[in-house]
């Protein structure tokens, strides 16, 4: 009887032994899925998120158009001037491990994704500094963009982070734009608003598309190619994304580089155009940086920048280099490390490297997307 329990304990050592020793799984075209009991997971839990995620659809039209007109009405001469699509349903998926344990809604769909892209813009900043092509994101950009976009004594002054943390107060028009009609405060008019004392780079959060599409600008002159290429080339292409994505500027937003008009793209959906993409391809995207940078066997984007970009800036605790934080846990309930890209009308990918877990949420009500969270985290917790 001794000598069975040895040998049964013996063989579940070496059981958990070859468990511990699985490499780490990355996706190739087909993405497995597992059940959440294998994990330990609490699958009636688990399955309450997803049922809460499905109950809890975003408010925002399904005509994206009427949904960008009623938001931002108030801006002055403002327009639609890239492409927008009718959204989806709800839809979204929980990565643990890097394994499928649950999805909902169609997955598949390419719809809009707003502000999410300013996560995908900031990766592309990340790359130039890896490449050596930005030396630092301290270094001021009217180094490396030249032209009048930072030749006033303000705009001369603001670097690269201060772009990346949305605390430039950069001053002046791109693309027929100008930064102060972009989320105008509610008192005052428009002198006010266009001959306001302009803000010490670097002292002030303020969340404004014109000036992250200043980012995109100044980056398209630093690679001398259009972004998406970049993006596919060094990001999407090698972590297995579908060729479905697309990433859109707007109407009048070619540039001349180098001889050869490119489209400088837009940061968000908020004129119309951004990133075009599936859940499942932003889960990619998620995973990679769950994983630091990794994908397999290559270092795609350096930890160093993913530790950087995660960071709480000075200006906003709840913000990094074009990443939320919970720093200040906006979402209760849950780990002040977890950070996550957002974009308006309810779009999500969540990284929790604590729980080594990925979430993607599209078309969430933004209001529940902390509880959503806090249900995931709660089905791990509460094991079988």
């Amino acid at each position: 009887m001794i000598i069975k329990v040895f040998n049964a304990i013996v063989g579940l050592t070496a059981l958990l032994t070859v468990a511990s020793a699985q490499p780490t799984y990355y996706p190739d075209g087909n993405w497995q899925t597992r059940k959440p009991e294998e994990f330990n997971i609490n699958k009636r839990l688990l399955d309450s998120a997803v049922s809460f995620a499905k109950a809890n659809e975003t408010k925002v039209e399904r005509d994206l158009r009427i949904a960008n007109l009623k938001a931002f009405s108030n801006e002055p001469g403002y327009q639609i001037i890239g492409p927008m699509k009718e959204r989806g349903g709800p839809a979204g998926l929980i990565i643990k491990d890097g394994y499928i344990i649950a999805q909902w809604g169609d997955v598949d769909r390419v719809d809009m994704t707003y502000s999410v892209a300013k996560s995908f813009l900031s990766t592309i900043a990340g790359l130039a500094i890896d490449d050596g092509l930005i030396k630092s994101v301290k270094d001021r950009v009217v180094k490396y963009v030249w032209d009048d976009t930072f030749e006033s004594p303000h705009n001369s002054k603001i670097t690269w982070e201060h772009l990346l943390t949305q605390s430039s107060d950069w001053s002046g028009a791109l693309f027929g734009i100008p930064d102060w009609a972009d989320r105008p405060p509610k008192e005052g008019g428009i002198d006010d608003w266009k001959y306001r004392k302009l803000l010490e780079p670097g002292t002030f959060f303020r969340y404004n598309d014109v000036r992250v599409n200043v980012l995109a600008y100044s980056l398209l002159q630093v690679w001398r190619k259009p972004l998406p290429m970049v993006l596919k080339d060094k990001i999407m292409d090698p972590i297995g994304a579908s060729t479905a994505w697309r990433w859109y500027g707007y109407n009048n937003s070619f540039i001349n580089v180098d001889g050869i008009m490119m489209q400088s793209v837009s940061g968000g959906g908020h004129h119309g155009g951004g990133i075009f993409i599936s859940a499942m391809d932003q889960a990619r995207f998620g995973l990679l940086f769950l994983r630091n940078g990794k994908w397999k066997d290559q270092q795609l984007i350096s930890k160093d920048w993913i530790d950087a970009a995660r960071q709480p800036s000075l200006q906003n605790k709840d913000y990094g280099y074009m990443w939320w934080t919970n720093a200040t846990q906006k979402w209760e309930g849950v780990s002040r490390n977890l950070y996550y890209a957002a974009g308006f009308g309810g779009n999500y990918i969540v990284i929790d490297n604590e729980h080594n877990l990925v979430i993607v949420a599209r078309w969430m009500d933004s209001s529940k997307m902390g509880d959503l969270v806090k249900l995931i985290i709660k089905s791990m917790e509460n094991k079988l």
